[in-house]
């Protein structure tokens, strides 16, 4: 069955907002629209439930089920228990608590494994725990693709690794990486395994139940949401890991991980992440019961839309001399965020695809270690072009012939 692109997009107020009329959304990679259900979910809060929640009374009772309402929904999609869910400020936030939990975990002499494919987030705050005596190993990409090779890294894996740590899906490279067949190989070493899911969990929910991955990460305000970062730990390891908050809080999983208070109109606004995808499913004649078979078949609707509308770009893009595509030229390979190295400043080149209504941008995107293995110049960066679900073919179209007027 084939997307429902108007029904949609009438989900996304952005898209009937008269100020961003013949504009083209390309840098959802950043953060993407955020759709009317999650919206809605938190006018109600400010409106009718901005009050301490778990108190007795009415609008804090319902404050705080609304609360518990977003984990227990959310967590049903992925395929987890509830308490295996936390929600906190951004990603990068929860990746520094997790590091320091380990930091006191892990002995001097052990060892972890980073990548340099990753964002910065889940590769700086694990690197700083050589500070400690911890091993840092690098898993490094192909310098001409920007593959990541499992075969590389059981090289790197012995009994002295105790964390393995890489992106679903890099955020320039752009390539889905095998999370279920790296996740057997680093537990079969004795390892944990850590997962940047931020640049993949927009193209559908991931079932981290079946993934497999002991931590999971996302962010919210890139998956049509609020600015939160979601945080899957399975309970064997987060049972083991030190608790990181208030220590009234130690025996309550999806708190441990915590240190502060949480947003709490941004997680109950979090519930309308799930009120969307089953809103999705439903209407296009999805399972009618069980959360993670909805997110599901959602997940493969999403990902045929975005293979579709990638392939045409990625073939008008590697046709041409005067750029690098970065990544594979397959679309069914990779997310659709594409970046290229256009061997000058990318950031000019985003400023010229304004003034033909294309929203994109050029930088480095906190991925300096990729580009620079890459070979391309951190403060040239690359042009990144990042779409979703809910891009049309005539925006692509639109893209397209912009590309070739500024390249």
């Amino acid at each position: 069955m084939a997307l429902d692109i108007e029904f949609v997009r009438g989900q996304f107020p952005a898209f009937q907002e008269p100020s961003l009329q013949g504009q083209a959304f390309f840098e959802n990679a950043g953060g993407s629209y955020t759709c009317s259900q999650v919206i809605d979910r938190l006018t109600r809060y400010y409106t009718q439930r901005k009050v301490q929640p778990y108190a007795p009374y009415e609008a804090s009772r319902l404050a705080g089920a609304e609360m518990d309402e977003a984990r227990q929904r959310l967590a049903a999609m992925m395929g987890i228990e509830t308490d295996e869910l936390s929600f906190g400020p951004s990603t990068t936030q929860n990746t520094y608590v997790l590091a320091q939990a380990f930091r006191q975990f892990l002995k001097p002499g052990e060892a972890i494994v980073v990548t340099n494919q990753d964002h910065e987030a889940n590769t700086g705050p694990w690197r700083r725990l050589a500070d400690e005596g911890i091993e840092v190993r690098e898993w490094q990409i192909d310098p001409q693709t920007g593959h990541l090779d499992p075969a590389k890294l059981e090289s790197l894996l012995d009994e002295k690794v105790r964390l393995v740590c890489f992106p679903h899906c890099s955020n320039v490279v752009g390539e889905i990486n095998p999370v279920t067949e790296i996740t057997a190989l680093s537990h079969a070493a004795g390892a944990f395994v850590c997962v940047d899911g931020v640049s993949y969990a927009p193209h559908g929910v991931p079932n981290v139940g079946e993934l497999g991955p002991d931590i999971y990460l996302f962010s919210a305000y890139k998956t049509y949401g609020p600015h939160q970062g979601l945080m899957v730990m399975r309970r064997e390891l987060g049972e083991l890991l030190p608790n990181q908050a208030h220590y009234f809080n130690a025996d309550c999983l999806y708190k441990r991980f915590t240190p502060a208070g949480p947003d709490h109109a941004q997680v109950a606004a979090s519930a309308g992440m799930a009120d969307y995808i089953e809103a999705l499913s439903d209407h296009h004649g999805g399972p009618s019961e069980g959360a993670a078979a909805k997110a599901s078949f959602v997940h493969d609707l999403m990902r045929a839309h975005e293979v579709e509308l990638l392939q045409p770009l990625l073939d008008a893009m590697k046709a041409r001399n005067d750029l690098r595509l970065i990544g594979p030229s397959d679309a069914a390979l990779r997310a659709p965020t594409v970046a290229l190295a256009l061997n000058r400043a990318a950031a000019p080149v985003a400023a010229q695809l304004a003034e033909h209504g294309i929203m994109a941008g050029g930088g480095d995107f906190y991925a300096v270690r990729a580009l620079t293995e890459l070979g391309i110049k951190p403060d040239e960066g690359v042009l990144r072009l990042s779409f979703t679900h809910y891009t049309s073919q005539e925006e692509v179209e639109q893209l397209i012939k912009a590309l070739d007027l500024v390249l």
